[in-house]
Protein backbone atom coordinates (compact mmCIF):
# COMPACT_ATOMS: atom_id res chain seq x y z
CA UNK A 1 0.00 0.00 0.00
CA UNK A 2 1.44 3.52 -1.26
CA UNK A 3 1.33 6.22 1.31
CA UNK A 4 -1.20 7.54 -0.21
CA UNK A 5 -3.55 5.04 -0.07
CA UNK A 6 -2.57 4.40 3.25
CA UNK A 7 -2.94 7.94 4.28
CA UNK A 8 -3.54 9.31 7.60
CA UNK A 9 -6.64 9.71 10.10
CA UNK A 10 -5.02 13.02 10.81
CA UNK A 11 -4.79 14.25 7.48
CA UNK A 12 -8.45 13.02 6.41
CA UNK A 13 -9.99 14.70 9.05
CA UNK A 14 -8.06 17.55 8.81
CA UNK A 15 -9.14 17.66 5.20
CA UNK A 16 -12.77 17.30 5.79
CA UNK A 17 -12.56 19.94 8.60
CA UNK A 18 -11.49 22.20 5.66
CA UNK A 19 -14.15 21.12 3.25
CA UNK A 20 -16.62 21.54 5.83
CA UNK A 21 -14.93 25.28 6.42
CA UNK A 22 -15.48 25.83 3.45
CA UNK A 23 -19.30 25.47 2.99
CA UNK A 24 -19.89 27.64 6.20
CA UNK A 25 -17.33 30.72 5.68
CA UNK A 26 -20.48 32.73 4.82
CA UNK A 27 -22.39 31.91 7.70
CA UNK A 28 -19.87 31.29 10.53
CA UNK A 29 -19.95 27.65 10.42
CA UNK A 30 -18.22 24.92 12.64
CA UNK A 31 -15.23 25.04 11.36
CA UNK A 32 -13.54 22.94 13.99
CA UNK A 33 -16.22 20.75 14.20
CA UNK A 34 -14.78 16.66 14.44
CA UNK A 35 -10.93 18.23 13.73
CA UNK A 36 -8.79 15.50 16.08
CA UNK A 37 -5.69 17.53 15.05
CA UNK A 38 -6.81 20.88 17.25
CA UNK A 39 -6.49 20.84 21.45
CA UNK A 40 -9.26 20.69 22.75
CA UNK A 41 -8.48 23.23 25.77
CA UNK A 42 -7.89 26.08 22.66
CA UNK A 43 -11.31 25.35 21.13
CA UNK A 44 -12.71 25.71 24.53
CA UNK A 45 -10.81 28.93 24.95
CA UNK A 46 -12.17 29.54 21.21
CA UNK A 47 -15.83 29.34 22.07
CA UNK A 48 -15.84 31.33 24.77
CA UNK A 49 -14.42 34.22 23.29
CA UNK A 50 -16.31 34.18 20.55
CA UNK A 51 -19.34 34.28 23.01
CA UNK A 52 -17.76 37.09 24.48
CA UNK A 53 -17.29 38.76 21.14
CA UNK A 54 -21.19 38.34 20.33
CA UNK A 55 -21.81 39.49 23.42
CA UNK A 56 -19.41 42.52 24.03
CA UNK A 57 -17.94 43.18 20.92
CA UNK A 58 -14.80 42.59 22.36
CA UNK A 59 -12.03 42.80 19.68
CA UNK A 60 -9.00 40.77 19.58
CA UNK A 61 -5.27 42.29 19.80
CA UNK A 62 -3.39 40.98 16.95
CA UNK A 63 0.02 42.31 17.44
CA UNK A 64 2.28 42.12 14.32
CA UNK A 65 5.31 45.03 15.44
CA UNK A 66 8.67 44.38 14.87
CA UNK A 67 10.97 42.76 17.40
CA UNK A 68 14.33 42.66 16.59
CA UNK A 69 17.79 42.61 19.10
CA UNK A 70 20.31 42.55 17.46
CA UNK A 71 21.81 46.32 16.58
CA UNK A 72 21.31 47.84 12.93
CA UNK A 73 24.48 47.07 11.41
CA UNK A 74 25.91 44.31 13.49
CA UNK A 75 27.40 41.10 11.94
CA UNK A 76 25.44 38.32 10.37
CA UNK A 77 24.87 35.84 12.88
CA UNK A 78 24.71 37.80 15.91
CA UNK A 79 23.10 36.31 18.77
CA UNK A 80 21.75 39.12 21.34
CA UNK A 81 20.34 38.13 24.44
CA UNK A 82 16.96 39.61 26.25
CA UNK A 83 17.72 40.58 29.55
CA UNK A 84 13.77 40.21 30.84
CA UNK A 85 13.25 36.93 28.71
CA UNK A 86 12.82 33.66 31.30
CA UNK A 87 14.62 30.49 30.98
CA UNK A 88 13.63 28.41 28.23
CA UNK A 89 11.73 25.37 28.96
CA UNK A 90 13.22 22.30 26.51
CA UNK A 91 11.30 19.20 26.38
CA UNK A 92 12.62 16.23 24.27
CA UNK A 93 11.07 12.94 23.17
CA UNK A 94 13.22 10.37 22.02
CA UNK A 95 11.70 7.40 19.91
CA UNK A 96 11.35 4.76 17.19
CA UNK A 97 8.92 2.14 16.02
CA UNK A 98 8.93 0.19 19.34
CA UNK A 99 9.23 2.79 22.11
CA UNK A 100 9.04 6.79 23.56
CA UNK A 101 11.02 8.40 26.03
CA UNK A 102 10.34 12.19 27.13
CA UNK A 103 12.99 14.21 28.90
CA UNK A 104 12.86 17.40 30.59
CA UNK A 105 15.67 18.81 29.72
CA UNK A 106 17.86 20.96 32.71
CA UNK A 107 21.08 21.21 30.91
CA UNK A 108 21.42 22.05 27.29
CA UNK A 109 24.29 19.47 27.60
CA UNK A 110 22.43 16.30 27.57
CA UNK A 111 20.96 16.74 24.48
CA UNK A 112 24.60 15.37 23.21
CA UNK A 113 23.95 12.11 24.51
CA UNK A 114 19.61 11.78 23.62
CA UNK A 115 20.71 12.52 19.64
CA UNK A 116 22.83 9.06 19.55
CA UNK A 117 20.27 6.58 21.31
CA UNK A 118 17.00 7.33 19.77
CA UNK A 119 16.44 6.92 15.79
CA UNK A 120 14.39 10.58 15.80
CA UNK A 121 15.16 13.04 18.40
CA UNK A 122 12.47 15.93 18.80
CA UNK A 123 13.55 18.94 21.39
CA UNK A 124 11.38 22.21 21.36
CA UNK A 125 12.26 24.95 23.31
CA UNK A 126 9.88 27.80 24.46
CA UNK A 127 11.68 30.69 24.92
CA UNK A 128 13.98 32.11 22.92
CA UNK A 129 15.12 35.14 24.60
CA UNK A 130 18.41 33.54 25.53
CA UNK A 131 20.98 33.61 23.43
CA UNK A 132 23.65 31.10 25.04
CA UNK A 133 20.64 28.65 25.18
CA UNK A 134 20.28 29.06 21.57
CA UNK A 135 23.88 29.00 21.03
CA UNK A 136 24.42 25.65 22.65
CA UNK A 137 21.62 23.97 20.95
CA UNK A 138 22.58 24.95 17.44
CA UNK A 139 26.64 23.82 18.74
CA UNK A 140 25.06 20.49 19.62
CA UNK A 141 22.88 20.03 16.79
CA UNK A 142 24.88 22.35 14.11
CA UNK A 143 22.49 24.99 13.16
CA UNK A 144 23.69 27.62 10.85
CA UNK A 145 24.32 30.76 12.83
CA UNK A 146 22.13 32.77 10.72
CA UNK A 147 19.23 30.58 11.41
CA UNK A 148 19.85 31.29 14.98
CA UNK A 149 19.72 34.40 14.25
CA UNK A 150 16.37 34.60 12.82
CA UNK A 151 15.37 32.25 15.34
CA UNK A 152 15.52 35.08 17.68
CA UNK A 153 14.55 37.62 15.80
CA UNK A 154 10.65 36.93 15.63
CA UNK A 155 9.77 39.23 12.74
CA UNK A 156 10.64 36.79 10.49
CA UNK A 157 7.76 35.72 7.56
CA UNK A 158 7.09 31.60 6.93
CA UNK A 159 9.77 30.53 4.99
CA UNK A 160 11.98 27.83 3.90
CA UNK A 161 15.78 27.70 3.70
CA UNK A 162 18.21 24.86 2.97
CA UNK A 163 21.82 24.20 4.44
CA UNK A 164 24.33 21.85 4.11
CA UNK A 165 23.82 19.96 7.45
CA UNK A 166 19.89 20.75 7.73
CA UNK A 167 16.60 22.15 6.72
CA UNK A 168 15.19 25.90 8.20
CA UNK A 169 11.92 26.39 8.49
CA UNK A 170 9.57 29.26 9.72
CA UNK A 171 5.85 29.30 10.41
CA UNK A 172 3.50 31.75 12.15
CA UNK A 173 1.54 29.69 14.69
CA UNK A 174 -1.94 31.59 15.23
CA UNK A 175 -3.95 30.94 18.55
CA UNK A 176 -6.58 32.05 21.04
CA UNK A 177 -4.17 33.77 24.09
CA UNK A 178 -6.84 34.80 26.96
CA UNK A 179 -8.83 37.53 25.00
CA UNK A 180 -7.16 38.24 22.40
CA UNK A 181 -5.30 36.41 18.97
CA UNK A 182 -1.77 36.23 19.00
CA UNK A 183 0.64 34.88 16.44
CA UNK A 184 4.02 33.65 17.09
CA UNK A 185 7.25 32.29 14.96
CA UNK A 186 8.15 28.85 15.43
CA UNK A 187 11.38 27.84 14.10
CA UNK A 188 11.82 23.96 12.79
CA UNK A 189 15.04 22.57 11.83
CA UNK A 190 15.05 19.07 10.04
CA UNK A 191 18.46 17.41 10.49
CA UNK A 192 19.60 13.35 10.62
CA UNK A 193 17.42 11.73 12.67
CA UNK A 194 16.29 15.41 14.69
CA UNK A 195 13.80 18.17 14.73
CA UNK A 196 14.43 20.91 16.72
CA UNK A 197 11.37 23.45 17.34
CA UNK A 198 12.02 27.35 19.10
CA UNK A 199 8.77 28.43 20.43
CA UNK A 200 8.46 32.01 21.83
CA UNK A 201 6.04 31.10 24.63
CA UNK A 202 4.91 28.07 26.15
CA UNK A 203 1.64 26.42 24.72
CA UNK A 204 1.01 25.54 21.37
CA UNK A 205 -1.10 23.83 18.96
CA UNK A 206 1.20 20.70 18.82
CA UNK A 207 -0.23 18.55 21.61
CA UNK A 208 -1.84 16.33 18.76
CA UNK A 209 1.47 15.75 17.72
CA UNK A 210 2.35 14.65 20.62
CA UNK A 211 -0.65 12.52 21.89
CA UNK A 212 -0.17 10.50 18.41
CA UNK A 213 3.81 9.35 19.64
CA UNK A 214 2.56 8.85 22.85
CA UNK A 215 -0.45 6.39 21.29
CA UNK A 216 1.75 5.18 18.34
CA UNK A 217 -1.34 6.17 16.61
CA UNK A 218 -0.35 6.58 12.32
CA UNK A 219 2.69 5.71 10.83
CA UNK A 220 4.06 9.08 12.70
CA UNK A 221 6.31 6.64 14.55
CA UNK A 222 7.50 4.40 11.86
CA UNK A 223 8.22 7.45 9.36
CA UNK A 224 11.72 9.65 9.94
CA UNK A 225 11.94 13.01 10.91
CA UNK A 226 11.04 14.56 8.04
CA UNK A 227 7.32 13.00 8.63
CA UNK A 228 7.80 14.50 12.56
CA UNK A 229 8.44 17.89 10.55
CA UNK A 230 5.54 17.62 8.21
CA UNK A 231 3.21 16.68 10.95
CA UNK A 232 4.38 20.01 13.15
CA UNK A 233 3.89 22.11 10.61
CA UNK A 234 0.67 20.54 10.02
CA UNK A 235 -0.41 20.54 13.27
CA UNK A 236 -0.14 24.44 13.30
CA UNK A 237 -1.83 24.92 9.96
CA UNK A 238 -4.64 23.06 11.41
CA UNK A 239 -4.67 25.35 14.45
CA UNK A 240 -6.23 28.13 12.44
CA UNK A 241 -9.30 26.74 12.18
CA UNK A 242 -10.71 27.30 15.37
CA UNK A 243 -9.51 30.87 15.26
CA UNK A 244 -11.44 30.83 12.52
CA UNK A 245 -14.47 29.61 13.90
CA UNK A 246 -14.11 32.38 16.24
CA UNK A 247 -13.98 35.07 13.73
CA UNK A 248 -16.52 33.80 11.27
CA UNK A 249 -19.24 34.10 14.56
CA UNK A 250 -18.06 37.22 15.37
CA UNK A 251 -18.26 38.32 12.02
CA UNK A 252 -22.14 37.07 11.81
CA UNK A 253 -22.64 38.80 15.04
CA UNK A 254 -21.18 42.11 13.52
CA UNK A 255 -23.61 42.00 10.80
CA UNK A 256 -26.68 41.01 13.10
CA UNK A 257 -25.70 44.38 14.76
CA UNK A 258 -25.51 46.48 11.93
CA UNK A 259 -28.38 46.03 10.68
CA UNK A 260 -30.47 45.80 13.43
CA UNK A 261 -28.93 48.04 15.78
CA UNK A 262 -26.37 50.55 14.41
CA UNK A 263 -24.37 52.24 16.33
CA UNK A 264 -21.37 55.13 16.26
CA UNK A 265 -19.22 52.70 18.23
CA UNK A 266 -19.44 49.58 16.14
CA UNK A 267 -17.32 51.13 13.15
CA UNK A 268 -14.38 50.91 15.54
CA UNK A 269 -15.46 47.41 16.10
CA UNK A 270 -15.43 46.77 12.16
CA UNK A 271 -11.65 47.87 11.53
CA UNK A 272 -10.77 46.47 14.46
CA UNK A 273 -12.21 43.09 12.70
CA UNK A 274 -10.61 43.72 9.25
CA UNK A 275 -7.34 44.65 11.05
CA UNK A 276 -7.40 40.80 13.03
CA UNK A 277 -8.63 39.44 9.50
CA UNK A 278 -5.57 41.20 7.68
CA UNK A 279 -3.13 40.15 10.58
CA UNK A 280 -4.01 36.57 10.24
CA UNK A 281 -3.84 36.77 6.23
CA UNK A 282 -0.69 38.33 6.55
CA UNK A 283 1.00 35.13 8.77
CA UNK A 284 -0.45 32.66 6.85
CA UNK A 285 0.15 33.86 3.09
CA UNK A 286 3.48 32.95 3.41
CA UNK A 287 3.14 29.90 5.15
CA UNK A 288 1.19 28.73 1.13
CA UNK A 289 4.43 29.21 -0.54
CA UNK A 290 7.21 28.05 2.04
CA UNK A 291 4.88 24.75 2.37
CA UNK A 292 5.28 24.59 -1.33
CA UNK A 293 8.75 24.88 -1.84
CA UNK A 294 9.08 21.36 0.86
CA UNK A 295 6.76 19.49 -1.64
CA UNK A 296 7.91 20.49 -4.87
CA UNK A 297 11.67 21.15 -4.95
CA UNK A 298 13.99 18.54 -4.08
CA UNK A 299 14.80 18.50 -1.51
CA UNK A 300 17.04 15.72 0.18
CA UNK A 301 15.80 15.18 3.70
CA UNK A 302 12.34 15.20 2.26
CA UNK A 303 11.51 11.71 1.29
CA UNK A 304 9.17 11.24 -1.48
CA UNK A 305 5.76 9.78 0.31
CA UNK A 306 6.57 12.71 2.91
CA UNK A 307 5.66 15.06 -0.17
CA UNK A 308 2.44 13.84 -0.77
CA UNK A 309 1.40 14.20 3.25
CA UNK A 310 2.97 18.24 2.42
CA UNK A 311 1.09 18.63 -0.65
CA UNK A 312 -2.47 17.58 1.81
CA UNK A 313 -0.77 20.59 3.81
CA UNK A 314 -0.62 22.82 1.50
CA UNK A 315 -4.21 22.46 0.04
CA UNK A 316 -5.58 23.20 4.32
CA UNK A 317 -3.08 26.38 3.68
CA UNK A 318 -5.24 27.42 0.23
CA UNK A 319 -8.04 26.54 2.35
CA UNK A 320 -7.84 28.79 5.22
CA UNK A 321 -6.89 31.67 2.46
CA UNK A 322 -9.88 31.29 0.63
CA UNK A 323 -11.60 31.54 4.62
CA UNK A 324 -9.79 34.55 5.39
CA UNK A 325 -10.48 36.41 1.71
CA UNK A 326 -14.01 35.62 2.53
CA UNK A 327 -13.91 37.23 6.00
CA UNK A 328 -11.88 40.13 4.75
CA UNK A 329 -13.90 40.95 1.95
CA UNK A 330 -17.45 40.44 4.72
CA UNK A 331 -15.30 43.04 6.81
CA UNK A 332 -14.83 45.54 4.83
CA UNK A 333 -18.55 45.12 3.40
CA UNK A 334 -20.00 45.73 7.29
CA UNK A 335 -18.86 49.22 6.63
CA UNK A 336 -21.42 49.58 3.80
CA UNK A 337 -23.82 47.87 5.09
CA UNK A 338 -23.45 49.98 8.42
CA UNK A 339 -23.66 53.45 6.22
CA UNK A 340 -26.92 51.97 4.67
CA UNK A 341 -28.71 50.92 7.48
CA UNK A 342 -27.82 54.52 9.05
CA UNK A 343 -29.33 55.50 5.54
CA UNK A 344 -32.45 53.84 5.69
CA UNK A 345 -32.93 54.28 9.88
CA UNK A 346 -32.80 58.45 8.47
CA UNK A 347 -35.27 57.79 5.34
CA UNK A 348 -37.34 56.23 7.98
CA UNK A 349 -37.47 58.74 10.28
CA UNK A 350 -37.65 61.73 7.69
CA UNK A 351 -40.62 59.72 6.23
CA UNK A 352 -42.36 59.72 9.58
CA UNK A 353 -41.86 63.76 10.05
CA UNK A 354 -42.67 64.28 6.53
CA UNK A 355 -45.88 62.55 7.03
CA UNK A 356 -46.62 64.21 10.23
CA UNK A 357 -45.96 67.58 8.64
CA UNK A 358 -47.53 67.49 5.66
CA UNK A 359 -51.01 66.20 7.83
CA UNK A 360 -50.54 69.61 9.98
CA UNK A 361 -50.33 71.67 6.77
CA UNK A 362 -53.60 71.85 5.86
CA UNK A 363 -54.65 72.26 9.25
CA UNK A 364 -52.26 74.92 10.27
CA UNK A 365 -53.28 76.90 6.86
CA UNK A 366 -57.36 76.98 8.24
CA UNK A 367 -56.12 78.09 11.90
CA UNK A 368 -53.73 80.71 10.07
CA UNK A 369 -57.27 82.00 8.24
CA UNK A 370 -59.09 82.20 11.37
CA UNK A 371 -56.53 83.69 13.46
CA UNK A 372 -56.16 87.09 11.16
CA UNK A 373 -57.38 89.75 12.73
CA UNK A 374 -60.95 90.27 10.39
CA UNK A 375 -63.76 92.29 11.91
CA UNK A 376 -66.97 90.92 11.07
CA UNK A 377 -68.59 94.19 12.13
CA UNK A 378 -66.65 96.45 9.72
CA UNK A 379 -67.97 94.33 6.73
CA UNK A 380 -70.14 91.34 6.23
CA UNK A 381 -67.59 89.39 4.28
CA UNK A 382 -64.64 89.56 7.26
CA UNK A 383 -65.28 86.24 8.62
CA UNK A 384 -68.47 86.10 8.42
CA UNK A 385 -68.36 82.57 10.46
CA UNK A 386 -67.09 83.95 13.69
CA UNK A 387 -70.99 83.89 14.36
CA UNK A 388 -72.15 81.28 13.99
CA UNK A 389 -73.23 79.15 15.98
CA UNK A 390 -71.76 75.96 15.15
CA UNK A 391 -68.82 77.82 13.69
CA UNK A 392 -66.19 76.61 16.09
CA UNK A 393 -67.04 72.25 16.37
CA UNK A 394 -67.44 72.73 12.78
CA UNK A 395 -63.83 74.04 12.19
CA UNK A 396 -62.09 71.54 14.56
CA UNK A 397 -64.17 69.07 12.50
CA UNK A 398 -63.40 69.87 9.53
CA UNK A 399 -59.42 69.78 10.50
CA UNK A 400 -59.98 66.31 11.82
CA UNK A 401 -61.67 65.11 8.38
CA UNK A 402 -58.86 66.62 6.38
CA UNK A 403 -56.05 65.08 8.50
CA UNK A 404 -58.40 61.20 8.59
CA UNK A 405 -58.29 61.74 4.30
CA UNK A 406 -55.19 62.64 4.33
CA UNK A 407 -53.95 59.11 6.48
CA UNK A 408 -56.01 57.19 4.24
CA UNK A 409 -54.30 58.63 1.25
CA UNK A 410 -51.12 57.88 1.70
CA UNK A 411 -52.15 54.30 3.03
CA UNK A 412 -53.89 53.97 0.15
CA UNK A 413 -50.33 55.29 -1.96
CA UNK A 414 -48.45 52.59 0.18
CA UNK A 415 -46.56 55.43 1.57
CA UNK A 416 -47.54 54.26 5.22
Amino acid sequence: MTASEHGDEHGQEAAQVADDGARNARRGGSLARGASAVPRGMMRGARKLGRGLRHAHKPFAAFSTLRRRSAVGAAPGTLVSDPEAPPPVIRAMGYDASKLEEFEIRDVADLRDLQSRFATLWVNIDGVGRADVVEQVGEIFGLHRLALEDVMNVHQRAKVEEYPTHLYVVSRMARVNGDRLDTEQVSLFLGDGFVVTFQEHPGDSLEPVRERLRGGRGRIRMAGADYLAYALVDAIIDGYYPVLEVYGDWIESLETEVIERPRDEIVGVIHDARRDVLALRHAIWPMREAIAVLYREPIDRIAEDTRLYLRDAYDHTVQIIDLLENYRELASALLDVYLSSLSNRMNEVMKVLTIIATIFIPLTFIAGIYGMNFSPESSPWNMPELHWYWGYPATLGVMLVVAIGLVFYFHHKKWI
